[in-house]
Formats: C-alpha cells, structure tokens, sequence
C-alpha cells in the first residue's frame, strides 16, 4: 500500500462507485469534492498555459500562430476547464439521484457550446489565414473579392451547420428528448408541410445567397446600381445583401432580389470605367475649339487614366445642339470626380471663350416683304468649308478601333467538313 501521496492520486484518478467525501493528502483528511474542483482548475490552467507557452514560441517566427492564439484564447481555456470541472463533478460530487442527470446535464451542455464556440473560431482561423493570401489592396483584385466573397459564405455555412448539430446534440441529450421526439416525428406530418410552407421563402434566399456566392455574379466590395441607387457590396449572407450607398446610407435587400432582378455590377471584369457629360448648347458652338479644351484640361488631372477622351455632337435637334463629353477613369468614385471637374471646366470656358455657345431661346419676328427676294446667283455663294474629322469613340485612333472590335469583329464559323477529327460528326 503507498502512501499517502498515491491514495490521494488513486482516488483522484480512479474514484470508487460509491463516491468518497473525504481524501487523504499528505496525511490530511479534506473534503473530495473542493480537492477535485482545485485539481480540475490547476489541471486546466497548466494545459493552457503551455499551450499559451508553446504558440507564443511559434508565433515570434510564423504569423499564423498569433492569429490563431489570437481567435481560439477564450474559447480553447473555457473547453478546457469546463471539461476539468465537468470531469470532478461526476467523480466527486455527491448529489441526490434525481438531480444526478440534471446536473450533467447542465455541464454536457456547457461543454458542448464551449466546444462549438472552439470550433467556430478555427473556422474563422481558417477564413482568414486563407483570405490573407489574397490582397485586395491592389488596382485588379477580381480573384481576390471572389475567393473572399466565397470563403465568408463557406465559412457562414460551416457556422450554422455547427450549431445545428451543437443545439440537437443538446437537446437529445435531455433525458427522455429522445421518445419524445420519435413521437413528435411520427405525428408531425401535417405540421412539418406548414412549417415547410412557411420556410420557403427564407429557403429561397439561403440558396440564392449561396448561388451568388459561387456563381461569380456578385462580389464584396462589387460597384453596383440597384433601386437606382449607386452603392457597393457590402457584405453578403445566406438570407440578405447589405449595399453600402453612396452617401453612407444601407440598403438591405434579400439574396432573391440579386437572382430575380436585373442591376448594373460595374466592376464584373474590372473596375475601368467610361463615364459621359452631356452639354444642350447653341447653334454657334464651336465644337473643335471646345475639343481642344476638353484635352487640355483632362491633360493635367490624374483623374483620368488616359484610355479616352471624346467630343461628339450627338443631336442637334429642338434648337439646340447636343454635345457629349466621354472620360474614362480607373474606377467609379475617381470617375465621378472626372466627370464634374470636366462639366465644371467646360462650363467656364464657354463662358469665357465661346459665349455665343449659351443656349438661348430665340423669338424671330418677321413682316412680310413689300417685294419678293431676289434669288442669289449660284456664282456667289460661299466656298464649301472643310469637314473637321476628329477622333469618336469607336473611330479615329488606335484605342477606338480596338473598343470597336469589341461590338463589331465577325464570329469565326468553323465547316463539320474541315473540323478535326477528334470531333464527332454530326447525326
């Protein structure tokens, strides 16, 4: 028999059916119970702390380590001593029968949503070690917004998976849930139809969430026009889509309206844009002087990226003439800012230098001549001026030609006669 130091392990470690109120240690006779509950919260402090120990060694060389120590802290301590406490209370706590079940119970369950909780942040841990290999701080990040957009929503998923089966473990484990249920189930037929009546839009955006998300049709952080509002994607769930408008409002709108309504993604490919100003001049307009204006000021802003810039008369009709301004930018608010520095420059150099240009609306009042005109001579009329050919958006220069392939170039038709022979041939 040892001593007294090996009775106090042995009961520790492996405690009697009938369990012991008191423990020897050193020679002493001590309550179990608060022996227990002081060895289960040394055992669970020690386990923690040299994990703390050993991830912080690590993380002075690998970053992943002190994200990880960072998101499973809390969570890893409390699984830990919940499950030390939960471990002393069914060895050493002496409760009457009928609250025998109740109280473990009670500790199952807390170690189960501490477990859960756990869990969850090394799905977060694992979220943002694998986001961190793409950047979104650079000009083109599509990948980068797509495989993010992507890795919210299967981390979203995993998260209430998890605690779907965290909520049922606990609930079959109450005792007598299980009969319970079975019987619930038999006779649930009627119900279970009205409840899935009643699901069936909230399924609807579930799985219009999770077909934007990996459909590559919607991103975060995507430039968007919806409800003739101009906004970004601002976070997507299973159920909804927050767009963060322009002027710092927060429209919500259901995962199903993305699916079942058109809108305008501006940055589907890429973030480049081309914007246009429209301008209702006079007749007298100038409009090659006003084209040489329009590339000097464009010429000392970095707003423009230098891709385009055009000057068209586009109508002339209803005594005015229309005359359409196009700039591209780099991205939607840097073209919005474009956009009014080239109104607000133009505007200034009509009225400085083209003022006949200023619409205006003319009355002409005529009085009948007391002898008819004479015809001018066909000698005598005025030599013909020369047609102004300017550069237009689809013509002109090189970078026209090129946007004009886009729309224009002819779709290659290949004959079954001259295809390959690994192709099959048609029946």
């Amino acid at each position: 028999m040892g001593g007294p130091r090996d009775t106090a392990v042995a009961v520790l470690l492996r405690p009697d059916t009938e369990r012991s109120l008191v423990i020897e240690v050193f020679g002493l006779s001590l309550p179990a119970f608060p022996v227990a509950v002081v060895a289960a919260i040394v055992l669970a402090l020690a386990i923690t702390a040299i994990a703390a120990f050993s991830f912080r060694m690590v993380g002075k060389r690998r970053s992943w380590a002190r994200v990880l120590v960072k998101l499973i802290r809390v969570p890893f301590r409390m699984t830990v001593l919940i499950g030390a406490l939960w471990l002393a209370v069914a060895g050493y706590l002496d409760v009457p029968e009928a609250w025998e079940a109740t109280v473990g119970f009670v500790f199952r369950a807390l170690f189960i949503g501490s477990a859960t909780w756990l869990l969850c942040a090394l799905l977060y841990y694992a979220e943002e070690i694998t986001a961190n290999k793409y950047r979104i701080d650079v000009r083109d990040n599509r990948v980068a917004r797509r495989v993010r957009t992507q890795l919210r929503m299967l981390r979203r998923i995993g998260v209430v998976i998890i605690i779907i089966c965290a909520i049922g473990t606990v609930l079959l484990s109450i005792p007598g849930a299980a009969t319970v249920g079975a019987s619930l189930f038999a006779s649930a037929g009627l119900l279970s139809v009205v409840a899935g009546l009643a699901a069936q839009s909230t399924l609807a955006n579930i799985f219009a969430g999770m077909q934007l998300a990996f459909n590559n049709a919607l991103r975060v952080d995507d430039v968007v026009i919806v409800e003739s509002e101009w906004g970004k994607i601002e976070e997507i769930t299973l159920t909804y889509i927050v767009v963060h408008i322009w002027d710092d409002r927060r429209m919500v709108l259901p995962s199903t309206y993305f699916t079942t309504t058109p809108f305008q993604n501006w940055t589907r490919h890429n973030s480049e844009l081309l914007g246009q100003i429209d301008f209702d001049l006079d007749w007298r307009v100038n409009p090659a002087a006003m084209r040489d204006e329009l590339n000097r000021v464009v010429a000392q802003t970095d707003l423009w990226d230098g891709r385009a810039v055009v000057l068209q008369v586009t109508d002339a009709v209803g005594g005015f003439v229309r005359v359409r301004v196009l700039v591209t930018a780099q991205d939607a608010p840097t073209l919005f800012d474009l956009r009014c520095f080239v109104r607000e420059n133009l505007i200034d150099w009509v009225n400085a230098e083209n003022p006949d240009a200023l619409p205006l609306n003319r009355v002409e009042v005529r009085q009948q001549p007391e002898t008819p005109p004479v015809r001018p001579s066909s000698h005598s009329r005025k030599p013909a001026r020369p047609v102004i050919e300017a550069p237009g958006l689809f013509s002109g220069d090189e970078g026209g030609k090129e946007r004009a392939q886009h729309f224009t170039e002819s779709i290659t038709v290949q004959d079954w006669e001259d295809a390959p022979e690994t192709l099959p041939a048609p029946r």
